[in-house]
């Protein structure tokens, strides 16, 4: 394995593409109302009606939480990271409406909205890419998933995995990398993660780039999207979301799927998510599959009910792959903490917590974790 750079040093190599992908980004709801420009409270769900109290409901647990803050401020210790590691790419998957519509998804129990004018949030961690195939980010209907694409590409940032068609929702986010390489993000979601077949995008009506199933024929269809678009030398990443919000298996189908996706449709990464926890990595013919990378940004503070899964602690992922083969040369993840809903790198028994359970998962599927000099987490394989 390779060591880490040493802080402030570049990680790029002649041929090599550094990518930075976590799971999901809510900066809907509770984090929304402490940014500068917050959308109107009201919410709809069935015991809370403003998006004020989980900002209380947080500094219940963790003390105040100052309002109107920089936009900079949810990502807290991460942007030292990316300053850090100086990723080609930064990948995340937005689980919130950017929309001042004011009409919510009927009978859907939870809606997330970031105002607009909060967008900056995002662009100062200098997200290039941000995953819509979720099941959030209809919640406010499809006027609020036109504005929420609109916005983003307003603000330079690429988005996949929902469109106003089908033809749009299956197109993939491209990011050119400096030396030529294009990294192709494209977005899938499945009902197994709450994503309604009402939500999917056809050929008269937005909606997101949905999966029926996890069949071979699945595979087949991404393969074919895929093929429309590549280029020689193209990075290829297929980012998901599927299952259940809490669990670490990792059933017999998903491994499949997945195989399917390297074997069939020549993925070079799988970028999971919907699991509120991180789950297992597994290295499979050279290529990155991330199963589940945990929830990021979020107003949980103070909700219970889940803590044996510690789902305030989450990891930075930073996967190294060859720029010419898309094989992972190495993968390294920062465990981090949120709190206040900022984040901050875990430390001690956060820390050890996160690195244990990591190589307990990732042992399953043939893959170990050590940690390195700096704190952070490196994966190891078996070529």
């Amino acid at each position: 394995m390779e060591l880490p750079p040493s802080a402030g040093a570049a990680t790029h190599d002649a041929r090599t593409v550094t990518l930075f992908v976590c799971g999901d980004v809510m900066t809907g709801r509770g984090i929304d109302q402490i940014l500068p420009k917050p959308s109107e409270p009201r919410l709809f769900e069935p015991c809370v009606s403003s998006a004020l109290e989980y900002v209380e409901l947080a500094e219940r647990v963790a003390g105040p939480i100052p309002r109107r803050v920089d936009f900079d401020y949810v990502w807290g210790d991460a942007l030292g990271e990316l300053e850090s590691a100086r990723p080609d790419v930064c990948i995340v998957n937005l689980e919130t409406a950017v929309t001042t519509n004011s009409e919510a998804w009927p009978q859907k129990g939870i809606h997330y909205r970031m105002h607009p004018a909060n967008i900056q949030c995002l662009v100062a961690a200098g997200i290039d890419c941000c995953v819509l195939a979720n099941n959030h980010v209809l919640d406010w209907g499809r006027a609020g998933l036109e504005e929420t694409l609109k916005t983003l590409r307003g603000a330079g940032i690429q988005t996949a995995g929902a469109g106003s068609d089908e033809a749009q929702a299956a197109f993939p986010g491209v990011v050119d990398v400096s030396d030529g390489t294009r990294v192709l993000v494209y977005g899938f979601a499945m009902a197994s993660s709450g994503v309604p077949r009402k939500w999917k995008a056809t050929r008269e009506r937005s909606g997101v780039n949905w999966l029926e199933d996890l069949s071979a024929g699945a595979v087949e269809v991404i393969g074919r999207q895929i093929s429309r678009h590549r280029r020689r030398g193209d990075i290829v990443i297929a980012s998901i979301h599927w299952g259940g919000n809490w669990g670490y298996g990792i059933s017999r189908g998903e491994r499949e799927f997945a195989h399917g996706l390297v074997d069939t449709a020549a993925i070079d990464l799988v970028h999971g998510h919907s699991s509120h926890h991180a789950k297992a990595v597994e290295v499979y013919r050279g290529k990155a599959i991330l199963y589940g990378c945990g929830d990021f940004v979020n107003d949980y503070e103070g909700i219970g009910g889940y803590e044996s899964f510690r789902p305030e602690l989450a990891l930075m992922y930073f996967p190294k792959l060859d720029a010419d083969s898309g094989d992972l040369k190495s993968l390294r993840m920062v465990p981090v903490r949120r709190r206040r809903f900022k984040i901050s790198k875990a430390a001690g028994d956060d820390h050890a917590w996160l690195a244990a359970m990591m190589d307990r998962e990732c042992r399953k599927l043939g893959a170990r974790v050590t940690q390195q000099a700096d704190g952070a987490l490196a994966l190891q394989w078996d070529s």
